[in-house]
């Protein structure tokens, strides 16, 4: 897990939404941070974590980094987590039944990771709930490419 980014301030009104990114990588899980946070020109402003592969740097998913992820972005805002292939999912589901691991307000996002991460932290810099950014990296899925 890896932070790429965060404001220093201690959260509550006026605070950013956090993101997360779960992937089976830690380098695709990094290189998407680092995308977004380039893309959104956020540096100092979105709270963004990378929690990527095993402790040990294998390929698979971590609840202990998604949760050590997810606290380190927590302003108080909500936490958006998006993730990218199945095992993830089941992962961060199971890390939000279970009530106490995540921080209050983290939210497992239905969106493309790469689209959606983009389009969570650009959200996020101007300011937005976590509703609107949940919803806007949601809607990267009608992304047309053609």
């Amino acid at each position: 897990m890896s932070a790429r980014t965060t404001d220093g301030t201690a959260g509550g009104e006026g605070s950013p939404v956090g993101v997360v990114l779960v992937s089976h990588s830690g380098p695709v899980a990094e290189s998407v941070a680092a995308l977004a946070i380039g893309l959104a020109g956020s540096g100092d402003t979105v709270p963004v974590a990378a929690a990527g592969g095993t402790p040990d740097g294998e390929l698979g998913t971590s609840a202990e980094l998604i949760t050590k992820a997810a606290r380190t972005v927590d302003r108080g805002a909500g936490v958006a987590v998006l993730v990218d292939l199945g095992s993830a999912v089941l992962t961060v589901k199971a890390l939000i039944a279970e009530g106490d691991e995540l921080p209050e307000g983290a939210r497992l996002v239905d969106a493309p990771f790469v689209e959606g991460a983009v389009a969570a932290v650009v959200t996020a810099a101007t300011g937005a709930d976590l509703d609107a950014v949940a919803a806007a990296a949601g809607e990267a899925h009608g992304y047309r490419k053609e």
